[in-house]
């Protein structure tokens, strides 16, 4: 059964789960707390290790940040006792991998509970200044004149930037053509040096670029329009309604863990995300800081596994 889903019980069933899960919040934490995350360096591990000194301090508990490559701090996590002293803060690799991999040793809807969603950083969507194009529409009408013609920056298959190339690839379809980069330095190197036409870069580095006249900014890839981008319009009010696309990142329990220790963990998480120094510490970043209910974030989740895995499979990608 599903972690996504409320299940009803008898009422004296649910009266007795109710103490327990009551009692169990009540005590709750009474030891460290470890939260699995991905590679030292990585955008999850940085939003952890600046959430967890404030989140210790409200919970009276040390936070035990063990980052790891993410599949592997996925796996442990869905394998841990569901007490609450094992989460995970991850992104989408604990939503995309199952869209691009036969097997699995977790299943991403049975065998986690969302806590919150964290942080968002969305895209800008730059070209070289060489482009000659000034808004989505135009880029979408340049490539569908010049098809093959124009490149994108991408990351390794299922990244933020290749799923918002491919993405926008299948929405407006155009054939763009993604050339794979192991890291967003190299790829905005490239760019500036016109070997590729278009990326979906992040906003922080890319603003200085813009600012200096050395890549023109079409539009954010956000559903709203963004402070991290201010004045740019949306992909989606530019032509590609309903286009989103960005890095999400959230706090995860296993499936199991007690709905009172859950809905604590969320009060602290959204608090602590809705602090203005922090909210300015991610901004400064190039990250939006979020905050969510599990059911928002749950309904978040199942949408975006229902959209890319359509969109992985029109393109073609089969799980291996």
């Amino acid at each position: 059964m599903s972690a996504f889903h409320l299940v009803a019980g008898t009422c004296c069933t649910a009266a007795v789960m109710l103490g327990t899960t009551i009692a169990g919040a009540q005590n709750y934490p009474t030891k460290p707390i470890r939260v699995y995350t991905s590679e030292v360096g990585g955008g999850p591990d940085f939003t952890i290790r600046l959430l967890a000194p404030e989140l210790s301090n409200r919970l009276g508990q040390q936070i035990v940040v063990d980052s790891r490559v993410a599949q592997l701090s996925i796996e442990n996590t869905a394998k841990a006792p569901p007490d609450g002293y094992t989460l995970v803060l991850i992104g989408a690799p604990l939503w995309v991998l199952p869209l691009l991999r036969a097997k699995l040793p977790f299943d991403t809807l049975r065998d986690f509970i969302p806590i919150s969603l964290a942080v968002n950083s969305p895209s800008v969507v730059v070209v070289h200044p060489s482009v000659p194009v000034k808004s989505v529409k135009e880029l979408i009408a340049l490539a569908q004149a010049r098809p093959g013609d124009i490149s994108f920056a991408s990351g390794s298959t299922g990244s933020a930037t290749f799923l918002a190339g491919e993405l926008f690839k299948s929405m407006a379809h155009v054939n763009i053509v993604g050339i794979p980069y192991k890291s967003s330095g190299p790829a905005l190197i490239d760019l500036l040096g016109g070997h590729v036409q278009l990326a979906f870069a992040n906003a922080g580095p890319a603003s200085g670029y813009v600012k200096a006249g050395r890549l023109r900014a079409l539009a954010v890839t956000s559903l709203q329009p963004s402070a991290l981008a201010p004045g740019l319009p949306t992909v989606a009010s530019s032509g590609l309604p309903g286009y989103e696309a960005g890095s999400k990142q959230g706090l995860f329990a296993p499936a199991g863990t007690p709905a009172a220790i859950v809905t604590r963990l969320n009060h602290e998480m959204v608090e602590i995300l809705n602090l203005p120094e922090i909210k300015q510490r991610f901004f400064n970043s190039g990250v939006e800081t979020v905050g969510s209910t599990p059911e928002e974030f749950a309904a978040k989740i199942k949408s975006e596994m229902a959209r890319l895995g359509k969109m992985i499979r029109e393109i073609g990608i089969k799980p291996d």
